[in-house]
């Protein structure tokens, strides 16, 4: 089964978001928890969450994907940020388990100068006090472009955090192909090398989600700028390849490309006829 959705607003809660993502032809869907610049979530309708469990069961909505707010930064110099970043995912997780066993993804962080050893152990830190052995929620770390003082730049870096987290079994990793090709890794010219560094570096049983993406800016840049499928440096060829490479093509595939409801529709039925 092709899992592919996209990214929708979750201002009209759950079901606005189903039945928006059944509308273009999607059968999952990621969101932002709150405000992607910060700020404080909308209280959960309970309501609305019973009846999307049961709509979500009746059309094949298997699994969906949170998105932490961009402001969240766990590797902070400074403390105040650090203290909203883990408040905030706390909070976010706790929501989560309203609708349960699904992903939340969130960057790493910005180290901001003190250095990538510093910054680890922040979010291995911040990840070891809110992970708890009761949750079904999965925290997905994603892979990032290296722009400025990123975390995540590179598989190790991952691994890295991972090595420092107690409760390993909560973790994932959501790999975006705009951020791995702008970071160094060759997804173009050298896709299988780079999926057995991965399995190598992460093991491929830990990757859960891909974030499906055009890069506007050429190999190795570290400028993480998306653009639409098709029309940026990555091509179509490549994502050709990469939705139906045999360890990847049952993750579940989430756009997140510059385009209004439409495009994503027509970026949703560009992919069902490259899948193969």
């Amino acid at each position: 089964m092709f899992v592919i959705g996209c990214h929708l607003s979750s201002s009209k809660g759950y079901m606005h978001m189903a039945k928006e993502a059944l509308s273009i032809g999607a059968n999952t869907f990621q969101f932002f928890t709150r405000n992607p610049r910060g700020g404080a979530a909308k209280p959960i309708d309970e309501a609305d969450v019973r009846e999307f469990l049961t709509f979500s069961k009746e059309n094949g909505i298997d699994v969906i994907l949170a998105h932490a707010p961009y402001t969240l930064n766990g590797c902070s110099k400074d403390a105040d940020i650090r203290k909203f970043a883990l408040e905030t995912m706390a909070d976010d997780i706790r929501r989560m388990e309203y609708t349960p066993h699904n992903y939340y993804n969130f960057h790493p962080g910005s180290h901001v100068g003190q250095g990538e050893e510093a910054g680890i152990d922040y979010i291995a830190d911040m990840l070891n006090t809110i992970l708890y052995r009761e949750m079904t929620t999965t925290v997905l770390l994603e892979t990032m472009a290296g722009k400025g003082s990123e975390i995540g730049r590179s598989f190790e870096e991952i691994r890295a955090i991972i090595d420092k987290v107690e409760l390993k079994d909560k973790l994932g990793v959501c790999l975006d192909t705009c951020h791995v090709y702008d970071a160094g890794y060759d997804i173009v010219g050298e896709l299988d090398r780079v999926l057995t560094e991965f399995d190598s570096v992460l093991g491929l049983k830990r990757l859960k989600a891909v974030h499906l993406n055009d890069s506007k800016n050429p190999f190795a840049s570290h400028k993480d700028r998306h653009e639409k499928i098709g029309e940026g440096s990555i091509g179509i060829e490549a994502i050709t390849e990469i939705i139906n490479d045999k360890r990847l093509r049952n993750l579940p595939f989430y756009l997140e490309t510059p385009n209004e409801l439409s495009g994503y529709e027509r970026e949703i039925a560009l992919l069902k006829t490259l899948r193969k």
